[in-house]
This record gives structure tokens, sequence and C-alpha cells, in this order.
């Protein structure tokens, strides 16, 4: 396996080990496959880490189940029933979220997501999760439906070590420029191209 490599040493008056330790913003963005998933995984990585991982999904519907919410359920029960990985949480806008009922995502799926948001922001004011995966977050920023430079500098300011993934295509270039980490999907070919349906187990 290759290591990875790092362009010099930054004059940031850190140790490697306390640069180790920053939290990370990181976006997953771009026209390809793979955003979620690949968040998933990183999600699968805190869990292992012992952290405290809450997933939070801003478009999907309530009744869309995919595999990765199975799995990390599984992982969060196997968590309190020994102690193995870390708490595990899931929430999903479609369901108009597990803490309100005041709102509905058919009816009004713009309030509904400022209503995710405002959660989250207070989740994070409290140091409450140790990894959060914002679920195609990025679709109501670009949208008008929630800030992008209150969230950028919530984000920004957040205090502690918590790590942040946010996915959704067109990431608005003030959050890529405060994330640490980005990455962009770009599609060479997709089954889609040929008029095939989503498959169980690629695509879900």
């Amino acid at each position: 396996m290759p290591h990875a490599q790092t362009i010099g040493e930054p004059d940031d008056g850190l140790s490697t080990r306390q640069r180790r330790l920053r939290p990370i913003l990181a976006v997953n963005t771009g026209e390809g496959k793979g955003k979620t998933t690949a968040a998933m995984g990183t999600a699968l990585r805190a869990w292992h880490q012992g952290w405290s991982v809450g997933v939070f999904q801003f478009i999907k519907s309530g009744r869309w189940h995919p595999g990765e919410h199975a799995a990390l359920e599984a992982l969060g029960r196997l968590h309190d029933q020994t102690g193995e990985g870390g708490p595990v949480s899931w929430e999903t806008m479609g369901t108009g979220w597990s803490w309100t009922r005041a709102f509905s995502a058919e009816t009004d799926p713009a309030e509904v997501a400022r209503e995710g948001w405002r959660h989250i922001r207070e989740l994070l004011a409290e140091e409450a999760l140790d990894f959060y995966l914002l679920d195609e977050f990025c679709y109501p920023l670009t949208w008008g439906w929630i800030d992008v430079d209150e969230v950028v500098a919530t984000l920004r300011d957040r205090p502690g070590v918590q790590h942040v993934v946010i996915t959704g295509r067109n990431a608005p270039q003030k959050l890529v420029d405060a994330a640490d980490l980005v990455t962009e999907m770009t599609k060479v070919k997709h089954p889609f191209d040929t008029g095939q349906r989503g498959q169980a187990g690629i695509e879900w």
C-alpha cells in the first residue's frame, strides 16, 4: 500500500500528532456516482474508532432504505450490546426528523431542511457527536433554503474535534473554500447512460 505524501512541513507550530487530531471538514461533490457511498465508508471508519456517528439525510424520502442505513443501524446495536465501535444515529428529512413532528417534508421541504440544520447547529455547539454526515446537504444550500455564509461560519467555528462530511452535487464555492478535504466525483460512464435502471446492491 503506498504511503500518503505531504508537501513539505506546515509552518503552523503543531506537532504531527496534533495535526492528526484536528477536526476535518470534507466535501464530496461532482456529477459522478459515489459521493454518499464514499462518505458512508468514512462513517464506518469513524464507528471503528469508537466515535459517535450521526447521519443526516437531507433529500432522500423516508421510504428510501439504503443498505448503509441497515448496516450502520446494526453496528449501532452492536455498540449498545457489546461496547464495540461507537453509537450511531440516523435521521432522514423525508420523515420530518425524529426530534420534531411540526413540519411535513411533503408540504414544506425548505422549512424541514432549515429545521434539520438548526438541530445540527445545536449539536455542534454542544459537541454532541464526533462525526457528522450531512448527506445531500449541498442541495438545500444551492437552492437557497439554507444560508451558505451561516453554514460556513458555523462549521469554521465549531468547537472541539468534530468531523463533518457533506455530500451533494454543485457544492457552493464558499463551502469548497472552507473545507479541508474536497473530492469531486467525475463520471466516465454509467449504466444509466444506456437506459438501465438502478440495481439493488449497486445504487442502494
